[in-house]
């Protein structure tokens, strides 16, 4: 046969392929949240709570996050939503099975009241904490924007926290360490801007999680960056910093900004290539750059800071 395959059975080798049964795919089930909600969806709209890993949960709406990490000492529990979105943070906590009145910290990320305008309904329902930055607790025990912000004077006012503490000293230091939360300053968006990091731990395994403020530069029409130079210098450190984090999961105040749909459509909320930290760093500093431009390309090509490319 000199190796050859006889020809009847060459002939009937299509045949045998069309014989077999077709492979069954079982679709993935949808997720809940992705169910409900859309990319870059309403800000007061709710969505359903869920575990991200461990003990940390999104308790947030659809379109404005919020992360409760608990504990058996406490619960530290990050942003609030709008004041109307912060109805629908307690109703999420209660439906998990925890109790709001368990949360002893309630941290922050950037001071607008779409993040933390149901911080004084929040500390009310909980009596807990809240540590922030300076500006960041200015701004909520004033209920104001605070006049370095770049949207100064975009938003309506809030309702006053009753205290908050800087995170950097004192007892905001102190309670930081006791609920094992690692902050990261960040102004850009504001001028007291915060991300936060921590572990978030399973029965087998931990992963530490960094919730990235938002570092867009958004701003008024009558403000250019280009014109403070100390605060894009700030913005640019604040960029690196989020980079340079330890990061398995990374999350963000509006949970588009992390691709967190997509993200759950796949499976996995894990931070690889793009999705990592420096990945999230890379595209917010390239809208910068892209701001920069706009407002003056000369300027852009003079001053770019040293290194960053």
């Amino acid at each position: 046969m000199s190796g050859r395959f006889p020809a009847a059975l060459l002939l009937a080798l299509p045949l045998l392929g069309a014989q077999q049964p077709p492979v069954s795919i079982e679709p993935r089930p949808v997720h809940p949240w992705v169910a409900a909600c859309e990319d870059w969806d309403d800000w007061d709209k709710a969505g359903p709570p869920f575990k991200i890993y461990g003990n940390t949960w999104y308790v947030g709406t659809c379109g404005i996050s919020a992360i409760l990490i608990t504990a058996d000492d406490g619960h530290v529990l990050i942003d609030s939503g709008t004041e109307a979105g912060a109805d629908i943070v307690l109703a999420n906590i209660r439906s998990l099975g925890f109790d709001p009145g368990d949360v002893k910290l309630l941290l922050n990320s950037h001071e607008h009241f779409d993040h933390v305008g149901g911080m004084a309904k929040l500390q009310e329902a909980t009596g807990a904490q809240i540590v922030s930055s300076a500006i960041g607790a200015e701004t909520m025990l004033s209920g104001k924007d605070h006049p370095d912000d770049p949207q100064f004077g975009m938003h309506p006012p809030m309702r006053p926290v009753r205290s908050a503490l800087p995170f950097y000293e004192g007892e905001g230091q102190w309670l930081l360490h006791k609920y094992r939360m690692w902050p990261i300053p960040t102004p850009g968006h504001t001028p007291g801007a915060m991300s936060w990091t921590w572990r978030a731990c399973d029965e087998s395994e931990c992963r530490t999680v960094v919730y990235a403020d938002s570092l867009s530069a958004v701003s008024s029409d009558s403000y250019r960056f280009i014109d403070h130079a100390e605060y894009l210098s700030k913005f640019f450190t604040s960029l690196k910093r989020v980079a340079d984090a330890r990061c398995d999961l990374v999350l963000t105040p509006h949970p588009s900004g992390s691709q967190m749909r997509g993200k759950l459509m796949a499976g996995d909320l894990s931070a690889p290539g793009a999705n990592s930290c420096e990945g999230y760093m890379r595209s917010q500093r390239g809208s910068l750059f892209v701001r920069l431009l706009r407002e003056d390309p000369e300027w852009m090509q003079k001053n770019l800071p040293q290194g960053v490319q």
